[in-house]
């Protein structure tokens, strides 16, 4: 099993490092990404809920959320929850920016999963529900 879980780590990293450079529709750092991503479907959300979920340590998340905010892609408002803390919430931008990152990316990996077989294309589409479910874990 160690043999097969080092191959699935190589194969991933390879594959998250070209749809990286394929990327044509934002010019995010990776942790931008995810970070961004990640407000899209938990909004509002603090950063610290940030740092652990991207994961990241919490000054990096701070960064990258001040970096998005002065993109214009989020913005901060008093969390509704507890009115002495902030929230991050996306712009209309970045609703935007999500949207086209998103596209952009499933279509890049729609072209690689393309070069495989139905069944092969299948396997590794169930495989995504799983891992998505081990990385909601973390």
């Amino acid at each position: 099993m160690a043999q097969e879980t080092l191959q699935l780590l190589v194969s991933m990293h390879r594959i998250v490092r070209h749809l990286r450079r394929s990327r044509t529709t934002t010019d995010l750092h990776p942790t931008q990404f995810l970070a961004l991503m990640l407000i899209a479907d938990e909004q509002p959300i603090r950063i610290g809920e940030i740092a652990a979920r991207v994961p990241c340590s919490q000054p990096t998340a701070t960064t990258t959320v001040a970096s998005l905010e002065e993109a214009g892609l989020v913005r901060r408002e008093p969390d509704p929850v507890d009115g002495r803390a902030t929230a991050v919430v996306l712009t209309e931008a970045g609703v935007a920016t999500v949207e086209a990152s998103g596209r952009q990316a499933a279509d890049e990996l729609g072209k690689l999963l393309h070069r495989l077989d139905e069944a092969d294309q299948a396997l590794i589409l169930n495989a995504g529900q799983a891992l998505s479910r081990l990385a909601d874990d973390l």
